[in-house]
């Protein structure tokens, strides 16, 4: 048997290209000929399901929720200096989504807080309100758990913090 560290079956972790979901099961399963230890992982709001053999736990960037501490300074991110660079939108545009698959907080609240300044301009493209709803996603899903309040309640915080700044 593999060391599966903090997962366990009803804890939520965060898949860095999905964001938070929870552990259902470890499981066994065959393939190929090798028995494999698995965690299955759903992410309710997409309606999937994911199986990660604990192996690749590490490499799939797989972890444990961000404490409340980390959170902080996430929302303490949201209230930084906006930074707008002055590169092409399709260069910075694959930086934000790098940065929104990367699964770090501080660094998904860093494109909240540079889009969001955009967020009630008509002039803002269909791309970057895209790109920030993402965000604004996957930010308020990990805070919700972790401050074990709804979604709704979590957007309206990031969005308070963000009206503050």
């Amino acid at each position: 048997m593999m060391k599966r560290g903090n997962f366990r079956a009803g804890n939520h972790v965060v898949y860095p290209a999905h964001g938070v979901g929870k552990v259902l099961a470890v499981e066994e399963q065959t393939i190929s000929g090798y028995d494999l230890e698995m965690l299955v992982i759903e992410f309710e709001k997409e309606k999937m399901l994911l199986r990660i053999p604990t192996a690749k736990v590490q490499t799939a960037g797989l972890r444990t929720l961000s404490t409340k501490k980390e959170m902080q300074n996430a929302l303490r991110t949201l209230k930084g200096k906006v930074r707008i660079k002055r590169t092409m939108w399709s260069r910075r545009a694959q930086e934000y989504e790098a940065k929104i698959n990367s699964g770090d907080p501080i660094l998904i609240a860093e494109v909240v807080r540079d889009l969001h300044r955009n967020a009630d301009q008509p002039d803002q493209s269909y791309s970057e309100r895209q790109i920030y709803q993402a965000a604004l996603e996957r930010l308020s899903r990990e805070l919700a758990v972790v401050e074990k309040i709804d979604e709704d309640k979590a957007v309206k915080r990031v969005e308070t913090v963000l009206q503050a700044a």
